[in-house]
């Protein structure tokens, strides 16, 4: 039996994010959802999540579940058995990220909390899928649960995000980089670079699927995290 698993959301994202995998790889062991609203650096999720969690675990994590992946490795490399990176990126944001980042959450300390979310969702879900409305919906009421306090609590600690790269060769865990295709917050290139970083890492590129993949296509992410948890990736 692979060893528990823990599940590290994205920005705005709740175990919803999750529910797909959740209902269908509960035959592989205990699964649980890391709450990353409560603090305003990686550091301090990345502590929370580790003293909640058994010794050993497996990680996945989405955006900036990644970004706190990462920081969990830094910190208890040896407690991770196998890693797996959704839609996320070992580097800090551009400028021009940081600068939107910003006006996000000058929304939302305004509070105009209500008004980010539907300036996110074209950068969140394929373009075709915009017009999905349990999809769109979904997203949208994960939002509306973590709120704004813990919104900008997020941004705060993704701004202060370190650049992971010089570590990422250091990740010893087998690795399953997945990522979508017209995912345009952290794109295939970005998922490629981790991937070729970290030496035991596979990568799958999901089509028609933008930056939330495990809601979007979870049958694809679910079947490939099966293989992952089993150890059955191909080489």
């Amino acid at each position: 039996m692979p060893a528990p698993l823990l599940l590290l959301p994205g920005l705005l994202c709740d175990q919803a994010l999750w529910d797909h995998q959740l209902r269908h790889l509960a035959d592989l062991g205990p699964m649980s959802v890391a709450d990353l609203t409560r603090d305003d650096t990686l550091g301090a999720m990345a502590e929370r999540v580790l003293e909640a969690a058994p010794p050993r675990f497996d990680l996945a994590g989405l955006s900036m579940g990644g970004y706190v992946a990462f920081e969990i490795l830094r910190r208890a490399p040896e407690r991770v058995g196998r890693l797996c990176l959704i839609d996320t990126s070992a580097r800090p944001d551009t400028e021009e990220q940081a600068a939107r980042r910003r006006g996000l959450m000058e929304l939302a300390g305004r509070g105009q909390f209500k008004g980010v979310t539907p300036r996110l969702l074209p950068l969140l879900v394929h373009p075709d899928r915009l017009a999905d409305a349990p999809l769109t919906g979904t997203v949208m009421a994960m939002a509306d649960r973590v709120g704004a306090e813990a919104f900008l609590r997020q941004q705060r600690a993704i701004l202060g995000r370190p650049d992971s790269r010089p570590g990422l060769g250091a990740i010893g865990a087998p690795t399953l980089v997945i990522v979508g295709r017209e995912d345009s917050l952290t794109p295939p290139e970005v998922a490629a670079e981790i991937t070729a970083a970290i030496p035991k890492a596979r990568l799958a590129v999901i089509e028609d699927c933008g930056h939330l993949a495990p809601l979007e296509r979870p049958q694809a992410v679910t079947a490939l995290m099966r293989l992952w948890r089993e150890g059955a990736l191909p080489s």
